[in-house]
């Protein structure tokens, strides 16, 4: 099975869990959506998977069907984690008001601050991870398009390459295309894997989801905007710590790590 494998590296990251706010958790790893996010700028797409008004291109279209055929593996780890403490402002009126007194003042204990309220805010970092991504596609000719535009063709991006969020730069250690057998996983292999449910794999794999040892989370993979509003599709995943025996994967014998491919579709 010929695969693009990706090994990337960050100083800091933050992959935020939803719904956290005054204190902004992060995945350990990077979930599917992030990481289809930042195929989607590296491939220059710029709208959603419905043809909205006739604003998505043709070649965009062409490129979101055949991503969501694409089959992804996402694993990796991360050195230490930190938290930085910082102010959120928000512009409402009546936190201006609040704030402020009336809505004309600008002054609090006799200097002039932005207008608005503020909310302390602690977001968790992580720091020197890395992420292992793999990538199958039936069509090997989309393969060899996301591996250009990693190597020589950047002129399609969209933004500077990140991975979560924009100031979350990313360095690629390496990129290149391997062959994975399958062979028996029983081992602890120190790294984070997302498993999911709905895998793709072949008659030489044996794996049952609800073995795995790992913390459930239903996570977004596609949108559709209907009414204005995005409505997420939604997989199964489990996040895993690495400990894990008594299946047959997909194997990378050079990196020595399970692969576990999520199927979009």
């Amino acid at each position: 099975m010929r695969v693009l494998k990706l090994k990337i590296y960050q100083p800091q990251a933050h992959y935020r869990i939803p719904f956290t706010y005054q204190r902004r958790h992060t995945y350990p790893i990077p979930p599917y959506s992030t990481v289809k996010g930042m195929l989607c700028n590296l491939l220059g797409i710029r709208k959603g998977i419905e043809r909205i008004e006739n604003k998505i291109s043709d070649d965009d279209m062409m490129k979101l069907k055949k991503l969501m055929q694409l089959k992804v593996s996402i694993c990796g780890n991360f050195q230490s984690k930190s938290s930085e403490y910082i102010w959120f402002r928000n512009l409402s009126k009546n936190s201006h008001i609040e704030r402020f007194g009336y809505s004309e003042n600008r002054k609090v204990s006799g200097g002039i601050e932005h207008p608005g309220g503020q909310m302390p805010v602690i977001i968790d970092i992580l720091n020197d991870v890395e992420v292992v991504i793999y990538l199958f596609h039936e069509n090997s000719g989309f393969i060899e398009i996301i591996k250009k535009s990693f190597l020589e063709e950047p002129s399609m991006r969209i933004y500077p390459l990140h991975l979560g969020r924009a100031e979350d730069f990313i360095v690629i250690s390496e990129i290149s295309e391997i062959d994975l057998k399958v062979l028996e996983v029983e081992a602890n292999y120190d790294k984070f894997f997302w498993i999911p449910e709905r895998i793709y794999k072949n008659n030489e794999c044996n794996f049952e989801f609800n073995k795995i040892i790992g913390i459930t989370y239903n996570l977004p993979t596609f949108y559709f905007i209907s009414s204005g509003r995005r409505n997420f599709e939604y997989a199964r995943f489990k996040l895993n710590d690495g400990d894990l025996g008594g299946i047959r994967m997909f194997f990378d014998e050079i990196e020595k790590l399970p692969v576990f491919f999520f199927s979009f579709r």
